[in-house]
């Protein structure tokens, strides 16, 4: 029998209701002991680095997480990360440039109701993930949700309350958890056996914004104290403002001049960007210091770029690390 360490975070699976409101309360013991049906499946331990909101979740979190799952690594066959689910992308896309081509797999998950609550997904999230993660054809960062296997840099939450709470962007799912089956879609059942790369720094200087009409570009002006780069949401498929007093070309210009890194995405969830297509964009193309976000989501971007500045200084070794594809994150 495999043998599971979960990693407790807190969120809604672990909340209980306050005066205040719903407040992460319950351990990660106290969790797995009402999923009595998993001791079937797997053996588990539980350790607790935090028991928090997931809004409250930050970079220094998911390092926090990386270092308890390296630390444990060979003790395990696999790792489960019990999770919020406001951020959970964001960490699952963390976790995946964190601990890269891990042969063992790491599964995010959590439930939209709390374990307490009468009518609770997080039952089954929680035994579907001790499940998934306890297969031998498991491997690396996912995330474990209603039944759904999605790579762990191409989640993100669509739902708010609804069971079916996260899709996967721009890339099918990796499999399908139906009753005590993992049913694996031909061509992505794939498990590497090499040892896993992880990473230890994150430049957590990193904001994203979202063009609006009229999206005044001072607001580059405000962040340049603190930001290393910034994750601009374009217009449909590459849309960038051309005012008539260049204020927004200017502006950018003067960002990427001071050593400052652009990542260039679309605010439409499917089918990514290409900055070729409208006149608006093809002046932003091949400048130095912007980066293409492709097909990713928002949520990858975000943790890849704090990854890659946080791994190196010189631009041409960032670049690199930007665009090389890790745990299905951009189409190769």
């Amino acid at each position: 029998m495999k043998h599971i360490l979960v990693v407790a975070t807190g969120g809604t699976i672990a909340s209980v209701p306050a005066e205040s409101g719903l407040h992460p309360g319950l351990t990660g013991r106290e969790l797995v002991a009402l999923v009595p049906q998993a001791a079937d499946v797997c053996n588990v331990d539980v350790v607790q680095p935090m028991n928090i909101d997931s809004s409250n979740m930050r970079p220094s979190d998911w390092l926090r997480i990386a270092r308890v799952i390296e630390d444990s690594y060979g003790d395990y066959d696999g790792f489960v990360v019990m999770h919020g689910t406001d951020t959970m992308a964001y960490t699952a896309a963390a976790l995946s440039y964190l601990i890269q081509g891990s042969p063992k797999p790491i599964v995010l998950t959590g439930s939209q109701q709390p374990m307490a609550a009468p009518f609770t997904d997080a039952k089954l999230n929680l035994y579907d993930s001790l499940l998934y993660a306890s297969d031998d054809a498991s491997s690396d960062v996912c995330i474990v949700f209603a039944g759904k296997v999605i790579a762990g840099t191409r989640a993100r939450k669509q739902r708010t309350m609804s069971f079916n709470a996260f899709v996967s962007c721009n890339y099918p799912e990796l499999a399908y958890v139906r009753g005590r089956r993992i049913v694996r879609p031909a061509g992505l059942s794939a498990r590497t056996s090499q040892e896993p790369t992880f990473y230890h720094h994150l430049d957590d200087r990193v904001v994203a914004l979202k063009l609006t009409p009229g999206f005044n570009p001072a607001i580059f002006e405000v962040l340049m104290p603190g930001c290393s780069a910034v994750v601009l949401e374009t217009f449909g498929i590459g849309g960038i403002p051309e005012y008539a007093d260049h204020s927004f070309e200017n502006t950018v210009s003067a960002w990427l001049h001071s050593g400052r890194k652009l990542v260039l995405t679309t605010q439409v969830p499917e089918e990514g960007l290409d900055l070729g297509v409208y006149e608006v964009g093809r002046a932003y193309a091949n400048r130095p210091g912007i980066l293409r976000g492709g097909d990713m989501s928002i949520e990858a971007l975000v943790a890849k770029t704090m990854w890659a500045l946080g791994q190196a200084t010189d631009v041409a070794e960032v670049d690199r690390l930007f665009y090389k594809t890790v745990n299905h994150d951009r189409l190769e």
